[in-house]
């Protein structure tokens, strides 16, 4: 193994690993290994809003065995958890609790928007009193569109932040949040003003979308 291990090119490829693999020799690094054990324990918090909540459960539940990703641990505290799936309508009331929550779950983290109402506001946009979505206050790394999505969609979402986790890198620009020492961790909780939420938005995740007008007479 030693003698293979000094002949052995560092250019090699993805299909050469897996032939390697299947002889038994494992090649892999600090940084490849860490991502791979972080991505396949990733323990979703106990917590649901609305009408997607039912379609999380029904992930956990042996038809669809969310066990098979290493997520069957939803965790009753957010100090023992590391996802936080927003499942269902953000009301103003609610929106600092979902933000208290969050800054209570412990680096690393993620956030999982799912359906229609936690990204956007869905078909409760209009109302005054719903949140037209979670990532005004906090980072959400997958969206999963739907009204509501189905317990595959869910699935699938868990795969792409599992392939987000086993990408990220340790070190560098790129490294994920808790590693790096130019961004913070926890985010201003708002608070209930006279007329709406304050702030209105975390301006550090959100900002609001320009339009580009076309001045009259422009092609």
């Amino acid at each position: 193994m030693s003698d293979f291990a000094t002949t052995l090119p560092t250019g090699i490829t993805e299909p050469d690993r897996d032939e390697l693999r299947r002889q038994g020799i494992l090649l892999t690094s600090l940084e490849e290994f860490y991502n791979w054990g972080r991505s396949n324990s990733v323990w979703p918090l106990q917590f649901g809003l609305a009408c997607c909540a039912i379609e999380m459960i029904a992930a956990s539940m042996a038809r669809f065995d969310i066990a098979r990703f290493g997520s069957e641990v939803f965790r009753p505290s957010p100090r023992q958890a590391d996802l936080l799936i927003v499942s269902g309508t953000v009301t103003k009331k609610m929106a600092p609790q979902v933000v208290r929550l969050w800054n209570q779950m412990p680096e690393p983290k993620y956030c999982i928007a799912m359906g229609a109402c936690a990204i956007s506001g869905g078909p409760f946009k209009q109302g005054y009193n719903v949140l037209k979505g979670i990532d005004r206050f906090i980072p959400v790394d997958i969206y999963i569109p739907g009204c509501p999505p189905r317990p595959e969609a869910l699935l699938h979402g868990l795969m792409t932040l599992q392939e987000k986790i086993r990408g990220q890198k340790l070190t560098g620009p790129d490294a994920p949040r808790h590693l790096r020492a130019d961004t913070t961790c926890d985010y201003p909780v708002p608070e209930f003003g006279e007329h709406d939420l304050e702030p209105p938005a975390n301006s550090a995740v959100w900002q609001a979308p320009t339009m580009m007008r076309k001045e009259k007479g422009q092609a």
